[in-house]
């Protein structure tokens, strides 16, 4: 495993500095022309303005970031695109090994959440029995609806980071061997969650036509949605990963910090019963654009880019976690064999 030759990415591994800086340039000048250009008349202006000029920073102060770090954020990347197959079957087969030697296997990994959905539908549909219990956004939804499309991207979000936190710890063994490219092993656990997020999107898709949101197009944006909380919760992993191997209390404060941003995360609450002056603060974190754009999915009959702002700082965030957490585990990785 460890000597397994891996396919080339010639366009990307080959690709001169200077173009790579170039094409990197051209999408964030074309991105600032975007912000500076595009215009909501219904929203207040001067806001507006600010929101323009704070993204026209954060844009300006990435591409000095990568003009300095270029060599060393291209080096993950790469590494990861070579070994595309591997990652694809150790992630079958993590997925596999966690549910090894029960009577039942995966079937364990579907169960969790039909229970969780049949709970929630048994406590406030049958024991409540109030079919319709809050207004989002403006429409009737009942509210293990609303809590099901907020749940379900929370459990991947969870799963996903405390299994890629762990990733070094439980592997070890692969990462004493010298040939073994020890960062795909977060992603390994990355894909492996998703395989169970894959069918709770399908246990909420059910929900939503039990109650009478059956799908339409705008329901493909789930996986878009699922694009960006797996860039997200991976860009995260790369730097919990590298620094659990030197502190492990990070593992509890993960999971002290996991319950709270439950709740502060729209997940068991609307975003709209909150004053305007405090929803900014909310959105600061990324989730909760994940979680709105289940919900816009499912029932909410909203555009991704109909929140434009929203998700050019989702993306500029994403983007920035994951240079962080490639420059963190770069320079971390030489350390980990001697630790574990």
């Amino acid at each position: 495993m460890a000597r397994e030759k891996t396919d080339k990415l010639p366009f990307i591994s080959e690709l001169p500095k200077p173009v790579g800086l170039g094409i990197f340039y051209a999408m964030a000048l074309i991105l600032m022309l975007i912000i500076v250009l595009h215009t909501n008349v219904l929203a207040d202006q001067h806001t507006e303005m600010l929101k323009k000029i704070c993204a026209c920073i954060l844009i300006v102060m990435s591409m000095v970031l990568v003009t300095v770090w270029y060599d060393k954020l291209m080096v993950l990347p790469v590494e990861l695109y070579n070994s595309r197959k591997l990652i694809r079957r150790l992630a079958v087969n993590d997925f596999k090994k966690r549910y090894a030697g029960s009577y039942m296997g995966v079937v364990w990994a579907l169960v969790q959440p039909v229970v969780t959905v049949l709970m929630y539908w048994f406590v406030f549909d049958r024991i409540f029995q109030q079919k319709s219990q809050l207004v989002a956004g403006g429409i009737d939804v009942p509210y293990v609806l609303f809590l099901t499309t907020g749940l379900v991207p929370w459990f991947f979000f969870n799963e996903a980071l405390m299994n890629g936190t762990t990733s070094l710890l439980e592997y070890n063994y692969l990462v004493k061997k010298v040939l073994f490219k020890i960062s795909i092993l977060p992603l390994i656990k990355v894909i492996a969650a998703l395989f169970i997020h894959v069918f709770f999107a399908g246990v909420m898709i059910a929900v939503s036509c039990m109650y009478g949101f059956y799908p339409t197009i705008y329901t493909i944006q789930i996986f878009y949605y699922a694009i960006c909380e797996f860039i997200l919760v991976l860009s995260i992993c790369y730097t919990t990963c590298a620094v659990v191997v030197f502190f492990r209390d990070l593992t509890q404060i993960l999971a002290i910090v996991l319950q709270v941003g439950q709740w502060a995360t729209p997940i068991l609450w609307d975003i709209n019963m909150l004053p305007d002056n405090l929803k900014w603060i909310i959105k600061l974190n990324p989730m909760t654009y994940i979680v709105n754009g289940y919900r816009n999915a499912i029932y909410g009959n909203e555009w991704f880019f109909e929140h434009f702002y929203s998700s050019t700082y989702f993306w500029i965030v994403v983007v920035t976690l994951f240079f962080i957490g490639s420059l963190i585990f770069k320079r971390s990785k030489t350390h980990f064999a001697d630790v574990l």
